[in-house]
């Protein structure tokens, strides 16, 4: 019904159904679908990509990997690369360049490069200088025009004279001895000349204690740009003060024997970090050793690990137990930001003497820094490091280390030696307590060898003396420490031919004083002999009649009497 009815519609496409099925003979007609209502287009064909044209030649100033770059490339001893004559090599100084012509190898810090040789570079090995024939790269602006004002050049021999308008001071060569005159020196003995004298060195030295005009080395140490920095306040004054603080003072040592071998001054007085470089009596600004600049910073090279799960002369299992009891150990000493840790290697010898491992607290302090301390640390002691764990470095004194005091000397009796003298006679009372002897600490045996030599401590022999004679003992020492206390020195009285005679107390041997005054003598000679006696002058000691403040009070006296 439903079917005759769509059939009868107007417009169906399916007017009637057929009533049998279309047979697969091959000579009956092919059905074709009917054609779409709308075409299908016709799309090209895809273009081929265009290769990207070949990359312009840059400088390779910009090329150089930044601080995040994960470069690495190992190296070995050697030169790893080179431009004409001018080289990167690998050596025992770490990473170091060679300039033709130059005095010696430039390095970014000379005092404070590991002695280690390195393992890896962190970047490709550049030359930090300015090269001698290298266009200028495009940055985007033109470059300065060349100023026409000249500046002056003065040297230290030919100063300009004093007021000269736009022309600041320049210190003259010295200072001399009556009847000396500066002359031209090339080597540093010849600009160096005669050593100062106590005098000189007074003079040089007391303007500069208060003065904030010096040289500042920090964590880097002495670095390369820091030489013509120093040749810079040379030229103002002749001694150059410099300011040391942070990790460079564990070993002011190092640091002087660098400034002055490559600076070419000499150090003249130092207290603390605080050093006073001399440049010499002959320097001439004018004729300085001159160096290039070094345009930026090179990237530390990779070095080994400082801390190795298992340590020399340690198995793995010993060195995790060492460091679980190095957690409960408390620091000898908390070591602040940029200071100054001179006493600190001294410290850590004595904290060995009582333990076999210390730590140094370094909460606040640059993980780089206590990283070159601990490596200071490990050649100066010299000790195993064990860990950086908490900001705080912990170390072992190793199989190797030998005590610095003598435990050959007699024994010193112990607070362990009466209890146990105690027992004896009382038996009952204390038979829990343990009856060995705990030995002294060896500051305290030190403190006790002293003592036993200046007679003011006894060792006694007999070791079983009851209360009532170790009293007498006791008493008759005190009156042997007090006669010894409470004697009076000789007097060296000097008579009219200018001889020293001395008054032999009781008891001394003249032998022993006649050495005694021959060593003296010996002394006074080599004093006169590093301090000249013309540094001085000839001062003339007297004084005009009345001129002195005791005339004028006595002056004064006389007139109130009068009235």
């Amino acid at each position: 019904m439903a079917m005759a009815i769509v059939a009868s519609l107007p417009g169906n496409l399916f007017s009637s159904v057929p009533s049998t099925r279309p047979s697969n003979d091959s000579n009956a007609t092919s059905y074709s679908p009917p054609a779409p209502p709308i075409p299908v287009p016709r799309y090209p064909p895809p273009r081929e990509k265009s290769k990207p044209p070949p990359p312009k030649p840059t400088n390779p100033a910009f090329k150089i990997p930044h601080h995040r770059t994960k470069y690495y490339k190992p190296v070995r001893e050697g030169v790893i690369s080179s431009d004409g004559d001018r080289s990167v090599v690998i050596g025992e100084n770490g990473v170091s360049y060679l300039l033709p012509d130059a005095p010696f190898e430039f390095q970014y810090s000379y005092s404070e490069t590991p002695s280690v040789k390195p393992l890896a570079i962190r970047e490709p090995a550049f030359l930090p200088f300015a090269p001698p024939t290298m266009a200028r790269p495009w940055t985007g602006k033109a470059p300065l025009k060349p100023k026409k004002k000249k500046i002056p050049l003065f040297d230290s021999f030919n100063p300009p004279p004093p007021g000269t308008k736009g022309v600041k001071f320049v210190e003259m060569p010295g200072p001399y001895q009556f009847g000396k005159y500066p002359e031209e020196g090339m080597t540093r003995e010849e600009i160096l000349g005669e050593p100062l004298t106590r005098h000189e060195i007074q003079m040089l030295v007391k303007p500069m204690l208060s003065d904030n005009r010096q040289v500042n080395l920090g964590r880097d140490g002495l670095t390369h740009n820091m030489l013509e920095l120093v040749h810079s306040h040379w030229k103002r004054r002749r001694v150059c003060k410099v300011k040391c603080k942070g990790v460079p003072t564990v070993d002011m040592k190092n640091v002087c024997r660098h400034l002055e071998a490559k600076t070419g001054g000499k150090i003249v007085h130092r207290v603390g970090g605080v050093v006073y470089l001399f440049r010499g009596r002959n320097y001439n600004y004018a004729t300085r050793p001159q160096y290039p600049v070094m345009l930026w910073k090179p990237a530390a090279p990779i070095y080994p690990k400082l801390i190795q799960d298992a340590p020399e002369g340690l198995t793995k299992e010993e060195a995790d137990d060492l460091r679980k009891k190095g957690k409960k150990l408390l620091p000898i000493c908390k070591l602040a930001k940029n200071g100054v840790y001179i006493n600190l290697v001294r410290d850590v010898r004595t904290a060995f003497e009582g333990s076999p491992l210390a730590k140094i607290d370094c909460k606040g302090m640059h993980a780089t820094d206590y990283k070159k301390l601990g490596a200071k640390l490990k050649e100066l002691v010299p000790c195993v490091l064990l860990s950086f764990d908490e900001e705080q470095i912990l170390m072992w004194r190793g199989h190797e280390w030998r005590s610095k005091y003598n435990y050959d000397s007699p024994s010193v009796p112990s607070y362990s030696d009466v209890a146990n003298h105690s027992t004896q006679e009382n038996p009952g009372q204390s038979e829990d307590r343990d009856t060995e002897t705990v030995r002294s600490s060896p500051k305290m045996m030190s403190l006790w060898n002293r003592a036993i030599e200046s007679s003011k401590a006894i060792v006694l022999e007999e070791t079983n003396l009851n209360p009532d004679e170790l009293l007498t003992k006791v008493e008759e020492f005190e009156i042997i420490s007090q006669a010894t206390e409470h004697s009076y020195p000789a007097v060296i009285l000097a008579s009219e031919d200018g001889t020293s005679v001395r008054e032999i107390s009781s008891g001394e041997d003249e032998e022993y004083i006649d050495n005694e005054l021959e060593e003296e003598e010996d002394e006074d000679d080599d004093d006169d002999d590093f301090y000249d006696s013309d540094s001085f002058g000839e001062v003339d000691l007297t004084a005009a009649p009345g001129s002195l403040a005791i005339d004028e009070i006595a002056k004064r006296l006389d007139w109130m009497n009068e009235e």
